[in-house]
């Protein structure tokens, strides 16, 4: 809105200052100090008004240090990230972005999905929450808009630099990077070429609605400790920053020699955002936590960061960019299969007490050895930066 405004004020008036929000470094930086006002203001209001509401968290006992003390701390303080995040992107950012669209509508997506697990666990006092193939649906559904838009939409352009020719040339815009290769670009669409033209599109849709689903419910498992989701996707989406930055800069994409990727540059501000709504959410979810994001939050971070990195051509870095969500989900389902394994080889009995992790998500495996939960989440963190930082040595490490 105030992008639009301000370039009025320029072209039109020739209003001394206005130009400044023509440069994305600006605009990123008022996104991010708004979204950390809006928290710090609003954060501790919503906080008392979903504790007025009632709407508290329900603690099951699994014998964890401190667990108990948690029992009725309000959640759903997914709202304080959504409003610290969606009220900058609309002040600062171009909202005729194709990527600042579709990002819009997976936070608002993600965070029904969200908003209305929390809702029956909380209202409805139904424990298991949204049955699974609702929430299914709503991912898939996702999946079909981000994958088509980034399919069809004439605005998603890549372009690759030619050395020789000194200027840069179009391609296949489902081309994608793979990290640690040299010649590191496959397309996405030799793929869709296996099908009738009418079905082109949907093997890169499965893609796209694998990866949201994956990365949203590992980002819904990581939300178990005070810290933990809402500190790693700061991490993960300030290294997302920096690609969207190289790859919409055409000077840094040819020093680079990676993809550059018309209008992506606008993703900064919404990176911006996100990453003041994370700080700013920390606030009050550090431990002690004072408030917990509950689905509303955890599924719209995921979302948004498969998202982002599927628009950013990155998605292939997932496994070591979301390390933290990627172990927390192995974790899981390691601990299931060797629990099924074992209670159909030796009992159920030797099963119980021979579990291959104390607990599971891995976090909690962590707890029940004794760490404080606030060690562990530093933790993970100091992992989570490592991973970030590994990420964008690929930048020049093929």
């Amino acid at each position: 809105m105030l992008y639009s405004l301000f370039d009025y004020l320029h072209r039109v008036l020739d209003f001394p200052g206005a130009g400044v929000f023509r440069y994305i470094s600006f605009r990123a930086f008022a996104a991010t100090i708004a979204s950390l006002l809006i928290a710090a203001i609003f954060g501790k209001r919503i906080i008392n008004l979903l504790r007025n509401l009632q709407i508290g968290e329900s603690i099951r006992d699994l014998g964890l240090q401190g667990q108990m003390q948690k029992k009725g701390t309000p959640t759903m303080g997914g709202f304080i990230i959504l409003a610290s995040l969606l009220i900058p992107v609309l002040l600062f950012a171009r909202l005729d972005n194709v990527y600042i669209i579709l990002l819009i509508i997976t936070t608002v997506w993600t965070g029904m999905i969200g908003f209305a697990d929390d809702y029956i666990k909380v209202f409805k006092k139904d424990k298991e929450g949204l049955k699974g193939r609702f929430k299914i649906v709503g991912q898939v559904g996702l999946g079909l808009i981000v994958g088509l838009i980034l399919y069809y939409n004439d605005n998603v352009v890549v372009r690759e630099y030619i050395g020789s020719a000194g200027e840069y040339m179009d391609v296949a815009k489902l081309t994608t990077t793979v990290p640690f290769m040299k010649g590191n670009e496959i397309d996405y669409g030799i793929l869709g070429n296996l099908l009738p033209d009418s079905l082109a599109w949907l093997p890169y849709v499965f893609i796209c609605t694998f990866i949201i689903t994956a990365v949203s419910n590992g980002a819904n498992i990581t939300d178990g400790i005070d810290g933990l989701a809402a500190g790693t996707s700061a991490i993960i989406v300030l290294t997302l920053a920096i690609f969207a930055y190289l790859s919409g800069n055409k000077i840094f994409a040819e020093y680079l020699n990676i993809m550059l990727i018309p209008n992506s540059g606008e993703m900064v501000i919404f990176c911006a955002a996100f990453l003041g709504a994370c700080i700013g959410f920390l606030w009050y979810n550090a431990y002690p936590a004072q408030v917990f994001m509950g689905d509303t939050g955890s599924l719209m971070l995921g979302g948004v960061i498969a998202t982002l990195s599927l628009a950013l051509r990155k998605e292939l870095l997932i496994p070591v960019l979301c390390g933290i969500f990627l172990i927390e989900n192995i974790s899981v389902m390691l601990q299931v299969g060797y629990f099924k394994y074992q209670k159909k080889k030796r009992g159920i009995e030797y099963a119980r007490e021979n579990r291959l992790f104390l607990m599971s998500p891995l976090h909690h495996h962590y707890q029940k050895k004794g760490y404080h939960e606030a060690k562990i989440v530093a933790r993970f963190w100091i992992v989570g930066i490592i991973l970030a930082v590994l990420c964008l040595v690929t930048l020049k490490l093929r």
